[in-house]
């Protein structure tokens, strides 16, 4: 089984366009949108949820009422302010730390699982789709985007799909790590600006580290071609290759607000063809034809 994710160093590169598109040209894959803090290739692909899962990845502090004798130790440790004045626990504040169970002289404070989250298991045109979403304001995005890959891959054990398409979040952080530990590749998708050169650099520190086989492709490589050469002088010397550069064309927006990937919706427009071409030239490279 080979897994691919596509990440970039910040977010509006492209990479869930070009995740969207990947997903069509392969026919019949699993694709798992890892960007659990704010998923939206779904409004591409259009997925038909087949089961809904609860994600509890924290606790919160739950007072007994029947035990608590109001001494307000609790509100005065808590780190976080959740303890209200009623002494009572704010669900948005509390991070369930534990002091308070500890510091509670009646043992009236206990920690309880809470839902942070959805995961979804759907039916798409191409194949299958897993995707989740975490409750505003929690933690614990590195743990879910980490299910979120199990169940991806137990799909594909049983539907016999011999390949896993990952829409990674952006940046470097902890979600970003555990999209692509374990994986085959990772296609960053950057931009010709001097934050995108930097924001790649980062990535491919990052994919460098955990031996995660690097590929780089530039998105609207022609409104700074000069950026777009840096970023090709600098992979070349860093011995990974550059993939393919996409140009800037409006169609891709036009598509996105008609709810399409670029493929399916323009599939003969200059688009189109280079991320077919890209799609193309990373199934050569890692065999998966």
């Amino acid at each position: 089984m080979r897994q691919i994710t596509i990440l970039s160093g910040k977010g509006g590169t492209g990479k869930t366009t070009i995740t969207a598109a990947f997903t069509i040209l392969a026919k019949r894959a699993v694709v798992a949108d890892c960007d659990v803090d704010a998923p939206d290739l779904h409004m591409l692909l259009h997925p038909e949820i087949l089961e809904t899962g609860e994600f509890r990845g924290s606790k919160i502090a739950v007072i007994d009422e029947t035990k608590c004798i109001k001494c307000g130790v609790c509100r005065e440790k808590c780190r976080s302010d959740a303890i209200t004045q009623n002494l009572t626990v704010d669900p948005f504040s509390c991070e369930g730390c534990g002091v308070c169970t500890i510091v509670c002289p009646v043992k009236a404070i206990t920690l309880t699982e809470r839902i942070s989250g959805y995961i979804y298991i759907s039916k798409i045109k191409y194949g299958f789709m897993v995707y989740a979403l975490l409750n505003p304001g929690e933690s614990k995005s590195g743990k879910l985007v980490t299910v979120v890959r199990q169940n991806a891959k137990q799909l594909a054990e049983k539907e016999g799909n011999n390949l896993i398409i990952i829409d990674g979040p952006p940046g470097i952080g902890c979600p970003v790590i555990a999209s692509v530990v374990g994986a085959d590749a990772g296609l960053v998708v950057t931009e010709p600006t001097m934050s995108g050169i930097h924001d790649l650099e980062r990535v491919l520190r990052l994919l460098k580290h955990f031996n995660v086989r690097p590929f780089v492709c530039v998105n609207m490589y022609d409104i700074n071609e000069n950026n777009a050469n840096k970023i090709s002088r600098f992979c070349e010397e860093n011995g990974v290759e550059v993939i393919g550069k996409i140009p800037f064309n409006p169609v891709v927006t036009e598509a996105m607000v008609n709810g399409k990937a670029i493929v399916e919706y323009s599939p003969e427009c200059d688009v189109a063809k280079e991320v077919a071409a890209i799609w193309n030239r990373l199934c050569t490279e890692l065999s998966l034809r």
